[in-house]
């Protein structure tokens, strides 16, 4: 179950590395005008709509584990929470139960772009440069 959901996660980092590159490959295929504002236009869209999938799928992807491992979400106390979780998964809960707590995946999506947003810049300043040395 792990090895899947963790398939599951690098296919999404990959798809916000590679979407870029992938875009801006087409659009210099066309001939518009303005291709940095198309660029920037479609990346935004198509990385932002990733990006909130991808928080989505880690928060949702813990609920997931945390039942697999028997971990009952609505216990009132810790008998019932971790009544049915095995001695050798406990910290691997305890982690998750963690990581569950605090700032909602909405959030954590918007404060991750905030940073990854220049990435499209770079990802266009790189290949408009490397065009440019040919």
């Amino acid at each position: 179950m792990e090895i899947l959901i963790g398939i599951t996660s690098l296919i999404f980092f990959a798809g916000l590395i590679i979407c870029p590159i992938i875009l801006l490959k087409q659009i210099n295929k066309t001939k518009i005008k303005f291709k940095f504002v198309i660029y920037l236009a479609f990346g935004i869209v198509l990385t932002a709509i990733i990006a909130f999938v991808f928080a989505w799928w880690g928060d949702t992807s813990d609920l997931i584990l945390l039942k697999h491992y028997g971990y009952n979400i609505d216990g009132m106390n810790e008998t019932e929470i971790y009544g049915n979780v095995l001695p050798e998964n406990m910290d691997k809960v305890k982690k998750m139960e963690t990581s569950i707590m605090g700032i909602g995946w909405p959030l954590k999506a918007i404060m991750t772009y905030v940073y990854y947003f220049p990435y499209l810049i770079v990802v266009y300043l790189v290949i408009y440069l490397i065009g440019k040395k040919r």
